[in-house]
């Protein structure tokens, strides 16, 4: 299972902000800065969480990024299966469609394979993910803040 470049910077994003003491929230830019990518997908990534309700985002003087608590709370699972979307491993209703989609046995393991990983994900949380080491470590990663 390889999940998306997406994917793969909402999950790190997540994860910092789940580091970030309260009251300090990171802007946009800073997250995209602290895991090492561009500003404009990390906004793609921060609008998604948001709109999960993952990610609180207040404008302004004092503002910045959160992690809501049913974003400390959320399994990784669910997460990650909100963030890839229902899309199969195979198109096999691609353009053209594959031949041996009325009798194909790989679809349905490739299903199943995929239903099994997520399920290896369920369990955990976000909170799960930065508990040491990997929490200092993040903390460790927070650029200069602009004054």
């Amino acid at each position: 299972m390889r999940l998306t470049k997406f994917t793969d910077l909402a999950l790190r994003a997540v994860m910092r902000l789940a580091v970030s003491p309260q009251g300090d929230a990171l802007t946009t830019r800073e997250v995209a800065e602290v895991v090492k990518v561009p500003y404009a997908h990390m906004a793609k990534a921060i609008a998604r969480l948001q709109h999960l309700g993952v990610v609180e985002a207040r404008r302004g003087r004092g503002g910045g990024l959160e992690l809501t608590e049913r974003g400390r709370q959320a399994s990784v699972g669910w997460l990650v299966r909100a963030l890839e979307g229902e899309g199969e491993v195979v198109a096999c209703e691609g353009d053209p469609p594959c031949p041996l989609r009325g009798a194909c046995r790989l679809r349905r393991a490739l299903s199943d394979a995929q239903e099994a990983f997520y399920a290896a994900l369920d369990p955990l949380t976000v909170s799960d993910l930065v508990a040491s080491p990997t929490g200092p470590v993040l903390v460790g990663l927070v650029g200069v803040r602009p004054e």
